[in-house]
């Protein structure tokens, strides 16, 4: 009886999935990867960023969420163009949804340490419906459909804090040429974070990061960071909406130019007996190049 309702657990979340709206993936270590909602902070870090990142939700579920995420940003010669693409493999069950966009950004200094980004996305989504069964008269075949879409986003950023407000596809798109409904529906997102001293060694970053979807939920997600010797991250998140959970982060300056983190999400709902979780690694590479007039370092945006 366990077994069969977890499974009726699963096919309930992929069918809310396909026949309403078709949501970006949310994630623990969001504040790490602001480019993949806002293409306003391509080129931020001053250098060539590569941010990969695998989430495995609700691990032990047959079916369950996987999410990969490849980022590539830096900024140009003229060090107020910034230019990015953005690649987030979304599965659930038997559907897929792939996201390819390249992302464009404008920064205007307006205080001395203080910088305003405009950003633009553009590029396509991809939905794959797999039917793993040929008699089934309800899905007859395979869906496979590419639709273009493009999203905009403003970012204002100092050495202290950040604010940032976005909607990476602004078109509410048809995936399926209506042999069924999956909508990709327009969604707003805003995001802050500050940083601040406890101690010489220790700093303490609080983050949030909200998401607004037409059609759906909306979700609020705080996490709360410290740093230890410019080198081990260690916090814990929260995120308010209909499937709350509870979750853990730490991340390790490994060298200069490598960044490893991993995120444990615990979940507060229905699900929370037939999962163990989910799991989250994420992997950055910043090249430490220097630009004209150097590279602020630390980075803690």
């Amino acid at each position: 009886m366990k077994t069969i309702k977890k499974h009726l657990i699963v096919l309930g979340v992929a069918l809310s999935a396909t026949v309403s709206a078709q949501q970006l993936p949310q994630f623990t270590q969001y504040m790490y990867n602001p480019i993949s909602i806002n293409p306003a902070y391509a080129g931020s870090r001053g250098t060539l960023n590569v941010t990969a990142l695998h989430r495995n939700q609700w691990a032990g579920l047959e079916g369950n969420p996987r999410t990969n995420t490849l980022s590539i940003h830096a900024p140009m010669r003229n060090d107020r163009v910034g230019l990015g693409i953005s690649y987030i493999g979304d599965r659930l069950g038997f559907e897929s949804t792939n996201y390819v966009y390249g992302d464009f950004s404008y920064t205007v200094p307006v205080t001395e340490n203080g910088k305003l980004s405009f950003g633009l996305k553009a590029g396509f989504t991809n939905y794959i419906l797999r039917n793993p069964d040929a008699n089934d008269q309800f899905f007859a075949g395979n869906f496979n459909n590419w639709s273009p879409n493009f999203g905009a986003g403003a970012y204002y950023s100092t050495n202290k804090w950040y604010i940032g407000i976005s909607t990476p596809r602004i078109l509410n798109t048809d995936l399926n040429d209506g042999e069924f409904e999956a909508l990709e529906r327009n969604s707003y997102y805003a995001i802050g974070g500050l940083v601040f001293d406890i101690s010489e060694n220790t700093k303490f970053k609080p983050t949030v990061i909200t998401k607004f979807t037409n059609g759906a939920p909306a979700t609020y997600d705080m996490t709360a960071n410290f740093l230890f010797s410019e080198k081990v991250w260690f916090g814990v998140s929260y995120r308010f909406n209909d499937a709350s959970n509870f979750g853990a982060l730490l991340d390790f300056q490994a060298t200069r130019d490598i960044r490893l983190g991993y995120a444990y999400d615990l979940p507060t709902g229905d699900i929370k007996p037939y999962t163990g979780g989910t799991h989250e690694i994420i992997l950055i590479y910043e090249v430490g190049f220097k630009k004209k007039g150097g590279v602020k370092s630390p980075r803690y945006f």
